[in-house]
């Protein structure tokens, strides 16, 4: 299977990432001590929520788009059992094929997303075997972009290239990347992230049926469209977070547990308000209104969809901001209750709102309770959002982004 050109994936920046590829080799050749220039390419973007904030984990529906920051690699392929993985900045990582079981001691490391990502294409009856690689990224960790997927979706997308010929479709990647996130790397993750990343573009997910989630592509030219998406760090940390954004999907799923079911898609907004007083009391309000914001969300997703697709942004930016709204009542996700003097989330959301007020669009990012917002600017107000989220925020802290049309891919760079 051929690879996607620099221009195809990077447009008008093409010329910058073939450097950018260069001083990867160049890292690559000084790490491993080899000279020998006949690499492999490969490229994993992050990716931006932009609808369906915490409804992928219940099986819900979101809006998402893969974006223009990515984890790139200089890969050559050996003949041993054994994965190394360079990551510019970081130790290096080497994972013996032989040993594929869990390893607890690994939890929230890269390594552990290495093997887990290997044990899945096993586990799916793929090839694997041994490679050198040397990876760079922009997409920062804790920005909200989802750094990790986009690390496991690289390495599958690698796997694929070198030993099944590219033929793993970029759905199964997502599943196995989620696979590896969840089992080896001890986070409880929805498969969103992962699927945004591999599959690429403006595209909704439907995860009613986990096993074949529906997929559907948007055509959109957002910079066409007279506004940026900007996503804002707010630098907050997410170490320790882990029980905030755990606790989302488990109390969400005691709802569902309450009606005899696993998941809240498996029963409807109309059942749990005809029930309302009984469930309160067995789950407690804050589980209450994370299943209703969880319903309102999957109502949104197409309205959000079909405004897009239509060009409608007064349409499209007003559900966004409803869906940011409903993220901070009733979801609860902006600040850490176990941190409440930690707010840059909300801060964020009041610069946004006061500079932008019924142009475009804000919400949370992401998981939430730390990182980053996402606001859809006009061209006019740019220059005044980007100054006043770097003076709160610091020199750096906004970046405007584009959609990437291409997820998960193998690049020629002479091409």
């Amino acid at each position: 299977m051929a690879g996607y050109s620099l221009k195809e994936i990077y447009g008008e920046a093409a010329q910058a990432q073939a450097k950018r590829f260069a001083k990867a080799e160049e890292g690559y050749c000084e790490f491993f001590g080899e000279k020998d220039g006949s690499f492999r390419y490969f490229s994993a973007p992050g990716r931006s929520e932009v609808g369906g904030n915490h409804t992928d984990h219940n099986n819900g529906l979101v809006l998402a788009a893969g974006v223009s920051l990515d984890v790139i690699a200089v890969v050559k392929q050996t003949d041993d059992d054994i994965i190394t993985v360079k990551s510019e900045g970081y130790d290096a990582d080497s994972v013996s094929l032989t040993q594929l079981d869990v390893n607890k001691d690994e939890y929230n490391t890269s390594a552990a997303l290495i093997r887990g990502v290997a044990a899945g294409f096993l586990k799916n009856s793929l090839k694997i075997g041994g490679f050198k690689a040397y990876t760079t990224s922009n997409v920062l960790k804790g920005s909200g972009l989802s750094s990790s997927a986009a690390f496991e979706v690289l390495i599958g997308t690698i796997l694929s290239g070198l030993y099944n010929g590219g033929s793993v479709s970029p759905v199964k990647i997502a599943q196995i990347a989620q696979y590896a996130e969840n089992e080896y790397f001890g986070k409880p993750s929805g498969l969103m992230d992962q699927m945004a990343s591999s599959v690429g573009g403006f595209i909704t997910i439907d995860f009613k049926d986990t096993a074949a989630p529906v997929i559907n592509e948007i055509r959109f030219d957002l910079a066409k469209s007279g506004y940026s998406l900007c996503i804002v760090d707010t630098k907050g940390s997410h170490a320790d977070l882990t029980p905030e954004y755990a606790a989302i999907p488990k109390e969400m799923k005691s709802v569902a547990e309450f009606f005899g079911k696993k998941v809240l898609r498996e029963i409807s907004k109309d059942q749990l308000i005809e029930n309302l007083a009984m469930v309160r009391a067995s789950c407690g309000d804050r589980a209450v209104l994370r299943a209703l914001h969880y319903f309102d969300e999957n109502e949104r997703v197409p309205q959000l969809a079909k405004a897009l697709s239509e060009g409608n942004l007064n349409e499209f930016f007003r559900l966004i901001k409803r869906s940011g709204a409903s993220s901070y009542k009733y979801l609860q996700n902006i600040y850490a209750a176990s941190q409440p003097t930690q707010q840059g989330l909300s801060v964020a959301l009041y610069l946004a709102e006061n500079i932008l007020g019924d142009d475009g669009a804000y919400r949370v990012h992401g998981g939430g309770f730390a990182g980053t917002i996402q606001a859809f600017v006009p061209e006019n107000k740019l220059d005044s959002f980007t100054a006043a989220m770097e003076n709160a925020f610091g020199k750096g802290s906004c970046y405007v982004l584009s959609v990437r049309p291409i997820g998960g891919a193998e690049i020629e760079r002479n091409t």
